[in-house]
């Protein structure tokens, strides 16, 4: 009997509970960006990186996917739904350069013969990118 509850209780643990917390994780509202982009764009560099996950250290590093938009040295987390304009997207960006936050404000992300740009308020623009394959 004692081995039994031992078995019962191996399973709820192992395997059991990966299962329930993928699904919370998966009908999470803000678990991740709604998708508005048809794949990811970037540099030579940020493109590489989506697709092995290894990273050069490379000064020219830009990669944009619906989650965010990374640099070298910074990062911008979408939050929300991205709004679809005449020339592409609107989405709020909350940005990490070199360890600092900077307040949430909308990015414009526009489309060009060149690929993707990210604006913001600031004048900051990262791109043109083009898409990754």
């Amino acid at each position: 009997m004692s081995s039994l509850r031992e078995c019962n209780s191996f399973y709820a643990r192992c395997f059991l509970a990966p299962i329930i917390g993928l699904i919370a994780f998966t009908v999470s509202p803000d678990a991740h960006a709604a998708k508005f982009l048809d794949g990811a764009y970037g540099s030579k560099e940020g493109c590489i990186y989506a697709k092995t996950g290894d990273s050069s250290g490379a000064d020219d590093f830009l990669l944009l996917t619906d989650e965010r938009v990374t640099t070298s040295v910074s990062v911008c987390d979408f939050k929300g739904a991205a709004t679809k304009t005449s020339t592409g997207f609107t989405i709020k960006a909350e940005c990490d350069a070199e360890g600092e936050k900077g307040p949430a404000e909308t990015a414009a992300i526009t489309k060009s013969a060149k690929g993707y740009t990210v604006s913001f308020p600031d004048g900051t623009k990262l791109g043109p990118m083009p898409k990754c394959h």
